[in-house]
Order: C-alpha cells, then structure tokens, then sequence
C-alpha cells in the first residue's frame, strides 16, 4: 500500500504522524503545569489538605506526560535533516535560532526546576519549591511561545530577505518573531491548551463523583474544572473568530477552504454548516447552508463579496476536504465544551453540581475531546498552508530532501510500531494513575535514619513518597 505514495507525500504523513503524537502532550502539559502552580499556592494560602493532595495526584501525571511529551518532540527534529533537509537549508536561519531560544529559554528552564516540584518540597522549604513549580509552568508557556513563533513565521513570513542561493535571511528579528499571526495564534493555542487541561481534569473529577458523591477531593477538581470550562470557553470562541479573522487577511485562500466557498459569492456568502466536499466537480454536495453568514461573519456585512476557490489556480489550492473537515471538527467541539460549561454553571446554581450524575456522564465523554480539538485545529492550520511550507514563498514539493519513497516507507512503519508501543503503554499508565482515587499519600522512608554523634533518630517521612508508585 505505502509503495503507491510518493516520497513526498510519504514525508509529510510522518510528519504528520509524530507531530499529532507530540502536539497532545505539550498541549496537556502546558495546562497541568498552570494548574498545579494554583494548587499550590492555593495551599501555602489556606492550608486545605486538599489542595495539597491533588498537587501531589496531579503532579505524578504530569510527570509522565511532561517525559512523553519530550521524548516525542526530539524525533521530530530529526526529520528536518532526514526528510526535510531542503528546507532546513533554506529556512535555517531564520527557523533554527528561534529553535535554539526555545531550547535554551524555556526547555531548560523546565527540566531546571522541574526535579525540584516533584521532590523538593521537603528539601528546600515551601516558598523555593512553589518558585520551582511556577518556573516550570512558566517554562511551558515560553515552549509553546517560541514554537507558535516559528510556525507563525512559517505561515505569514515577515522581516527576511533572500540570498543568492535562496536562503531565508534574517532582516528584523522582531518582524521575525512577532510576526502578523503570531499574536493570535499564541492566545488560541495557550487557551485550546488550558481547556484541554480542565477537561480531563473535569472528567478524572467526575469519575471519582459517580462513585462516590463525598469525594471531597473529586468535588473540588470538578468544581475547580468547570468553572475552567465555563470561563475559558466563551474566550476561546472569540479568540478563535479573530483569529480568523487574522487568516483572512493574510491567508485568504486558507479561509476559502475553511468554508468550502469554491465559487466566488459577490452578493454575500453563506455559512455552510455541513456538506459533503466534492474535489473533482469543486462544489459541496449536500451542503447545508444559513445565507448570508459568512460574509457577516468574515466581513461583518451581509452583503459583503467574498471571493471563492474559483480564483486561485488549482495548483495553489489546499486539499479542501480535509481542511473542510477537520475545521468543522474543532468548531463544533468548542460549542460542545460551551455547552458543558453552561450545563455545569446551571447545576452550580441550583446547588446540585455534585448530584448530578448525568452531567458528570458528559463531563467523562467530554474528557478527550480537548485534544480532539487541537488536533482538529493543527490540522486545519498545518493542511490549510499547503501547497507550501513556507506560505507563498517556499512550496512543500520544494523543501524536500533527495530521499526515496521506499526509504520513507520503512522508517514511518517504524514510527507506527514504536510509538504505538511506547505511548500506548504510557498513556495506558497515565489512565490507571488517573483511575486511582486521589489520597493522602502513605508512609514511606526518605534516606533512611540520619546518625548523629551516636543517636539515631526516628526515620523521617517523605509525603511525596508512595510505595509501589
């Protein structure tokens, strides 16, 4: 089957691949990480026990998926120089410092810190390990930052100049970074990031309420999580519209496709809710459509034209169907999140948000649907830009190295095989961890007895320290 694709096509469904493994996790990560900064300050504040005991739940998963998150990332740095060697030559240097901050500002300031929030509450006093676990968190959000940078650059480039041989020369490094889309692109990412997060928050909490109503640490996860939901949600709705917006300007011919406008609509388009793409006669079979929407969506006019697929030339088109689809996806799952929240704030207000178990139900299906959306979105983003890598002035076809399809083939089989073995087995374990009622940790040993001009002390107790974990 693979040996009918080609080379190219082969490459991107590697990149493709690995980077919808990856992306879950930072996205899950970024979130975790904020959440566990308020659980902590939330309990040098108030000394509720129960804040510390769902730092210490969450902080073991975070854990894992922090590790899973990078372990899944460095492969995809790899393909630059295998697969995509053209394109690490021509956009190097513009591409490779921004890299290279991310690494150095954010990476590091992560796995710095990262070993004291996990071990050191006991070792270096509450206010240093609360400073610990606000620089990780810090750490993640300046990740994500240099990263959205790079991508933004790569779909509305700015402050660079071509060489002789074709390179993507550095002009304006501020040009460079925040680019046009950068600003809105950091915001919808940062927020999906945050939702995804209180969504599997939400559903571990409501888990644990269909068991037991007086899980007390159940209730304040879920309450803590749908207040999340219902805050975030409208923000990320509207954030979302102006970034679009943004695509609009920049990448119109992404938001063509979005919408599935293949004809131009010079008195007003519509909004097609739902249809079926049909690539080869370019029009939407079946489409159900609201007149007029889009154009006062996009235009904020009724009547405003906008113009369609049928002015582009077909090799600049993007492959409608999966752009087409997948935006779709990520809207629709918004509203749904939307909907979540409104429910959960009804409940609240009637004072029944912890008896009510057919909300918790939706809160448990709700729960992946996070990272449904940002892979949804990432799709669109990433499937949108296409023909080119670098939008308008470096196609995908371009940026390739001189590799053989056959060659392509075997180590995206080995990806497959690998990842589903290692991440498989990860995230089953993530699962078990969060199938686990959160408790006040038991007992165990730190270091052993410390000896002291011949006296020997009772063992001291580590709180973090679960035996068996």
């Amino acid at each position: 089957m693979l040996e009918s694709f080609s080379a190219e096509t082969l490459a991107r469904i590697q990149f493709a691949f690995t980077v919808s493994f990856h992306i879950i996790f930072p996205a899950f990560s970024i979130g975790l990480a904020s959440y566990l900064a308020v659980l902590n300050g939330l309990w040098m504040k108030t000394r509720d026990e129960t804040y510390l005991t769902l730092f210490r739940y969450w902080k073991k998963i975070f854990a894992v998926a922090f590790g899973m998150g990078v372990v899944s990332g460095i492969v995809m740095s790899y393909q630059f120089g295998t697969n995509w060697s053209v394109f690490s030559d021509k956009a190097g240097p513009v591409v490779g410092p921004l890299m290279a901050y991310e690494v150095l500002s954010a990476f590091f300031l992560e796995a710095g810190f990262l070993g004291i929030m996990l071990f050191g509450r006991e070792r270096v006093g509450e206010k240093l390990h609360m400073f610990a676990t606000v620089m990780v968190a810090f750490g993640t959000l300046m990740s994500a930052t240099w990263i959205l940078s790079v991508n933004s650059w790569m779909q509305t480039p700015a402050g660079y100049s071509l060489n002789a041989v074709g390179q993507f020369v550095p002009e304006n490094w501020w040009e460079i970074v925040f680019n046009p889309s950068f600003p809105y692109r950091l915001v919808h990412m940062v927020l999906a990031a945050y939702l995804t997060t209180s969504l599997v928050v939400g559903a571990v909490g409501a888990i644990h309420l269909l068991r037991d109503r007086t899980d007390k640490e159940a209730r304040r996860m879920f309450s803590m999580a749908m207040w999340m939901a219902v805050i975030v949600t409208p923000i990320q709705i509207y954030a979302g519209d102006v970034h679009g917006l943004n695509t609009l300007e920049h990448q119109p011919v992404k938001v063509m496709a979005m919408e599935g406008h293949y004809d131009s609509h010079p008195q007003g388009a519509p909004l097609i809710l739902f249809g079926i793409p049909n690539e080869e006669e370019k029009r939407i079979d079946y489409a159900i459509e609201i007149p007029y929407l889009s154009s006062l969506i996009l235009k904020h006019k009724w009547d405003a034209p906008l113009e369609g697929l049928d002015t582009i030339p077909d090799d600049e088109e993007p492959p409608v169907a999966i752009v087409f689809y997948s935006f779709r996806i990520m809207v629709g799952l918004g509203f749904a999140m939307l909907g979540l929240g409104l429910w959960s704030l009804w409940s609240r207000w009637r004072g029944t948000i912890y008896e009510a178990p057919w909300l918790h139900r939706a809160a448990v299906l709700m729960g992946p649907t996070g990272f449904v959306a940002v892979l949804a979105g990432w799709i669109t983003t990433e499937v949108g830009r296409q023909p080119y890598t670098v939008y308008g002035a470096l196609r995908t076809s371009d940026s390739l190295a001189p590799v053989d399809a056959p060659a392509v083939a075997t180590s995206l089989v080995a990806f497959i095989v690998v990842y589903f073995f290692v991440f498989g087995a990860g995230t089953f374990y993530i699962l078990r961890m969060m199938n686990k009622r959160p408790a006040t940790p038991k007992l165990g040993l730190r270091d052993g007895p410390i000896r002291t001009a011949g006296i020997t002390p009772a063992p001291q107790v580590d709180p973090d320290f679960i035996p068996g974990e």
